[in-house]
């Protein structure tokens, strides 16, 4: 039984794999159904994609009030992300980001299935994309960030701009491009398109492109998602006006 991975996938992506029997064994269930998936098909992508996937159901999972040892012990065997198989990914992601090394997209297309299946997926894709926009922004100058956000309009949107379109080609394998006031973000293969009911997948690239459109131009528009590879367009896009409000 393959659990919607094929056996070249369980090869070639052993973290998504062990993710999987980890949920067995917890929870007795396939996290897969056999529900046809898209056929996404993309290059390695930067180690802080599932890092911050697996950070995000953490950060989801963990109390929010201080607890016994005891209970912590039982809430660590019954939560995924409190899990040691999830800690061991997420030393081995860092490790990655470190040196740095890519990620096999087949392997962070199952990741983000396997997280797809929880009730609670939408608020899971959505921080782990805030945490990637930071995660990404931080690997930019300070002072180029800086310039970018407080310089009059005319001399920090070209700087924005271009901050903007090296963070969604190098960490969220898209394109930007700029029509008019507006913005548009296209990723031919997101990693998540197909992840979870209703497009909740997608929530990821547009909560990175939001917290990144605030972060360096100050901008907090609407983000629409005009076109979706769920819905059966050719890629996904993201279309938001960058004035600020």
């Amino acid at each position: 039984m393959s659990f919607g991975l094929s056996r070249g996938a369980q090869t070639a992506c052993p973290l998504a794999f062990a993710l999987v029997i980890q949920v067995i064994e917890e929870t007795g269930r396939a996290p897969f159904t056999n529900q046809a998936h898209l056929p996404l098909v993309g290059q390695p992508l930067d180690a802080r994609m599932p890092l911050s996937l697996l950070e995000a159901v953490r950060i989801i999972d963990t109390p929010d009030s201080e607890l016994d040892a005891e209970l912590v012990h039982e809430l660590r065997n019954k939560r995924f992300g409190l899990s040691e198989t999830v800690n061991a990914q997420i030393r081995r992601y860092n490790e990655m980001v470190r040196k740095p090394q890519r990620v096999a997209y087949d392997e962070v297309l199952a990741l983000s299935r396997l997280l797809g299946r929880r009730p609670d997926a939408d608020l899971v894709f959505r921080e782990a994309g805030r945490r990637l926009a930071r995660a990404s922004l931080n690997t930019l100058s300070a002072t180029t960030r800086k310039a970018a956000l407080s310089l009059p309009a005319l001399l920090g949107r070209p700087i924005a701009l271009r901050q903007l379109r090296h963070v969604c080609r190098s960490f969220l394998d898209g394109k930007l491009q700029r029509q008019g006031s507006a913005i548009v973000l296209e990723v031919l293969a997101p990693v998540s398109a197909d992840a979870a009911p209703r497009s909740a997948g997608c929530g990821m690239y547009e909560a990175a492109l939001r917290e990144s459109l605030q972060t360096l131009a100050g901008a907090e528009g609407l983000v629409e998602h005009v076109a979706c590879r769920a819905r059966g367009d050719s890629s996904c896009q993201w279309r938001t006006d960058w004035r600020k409000r």
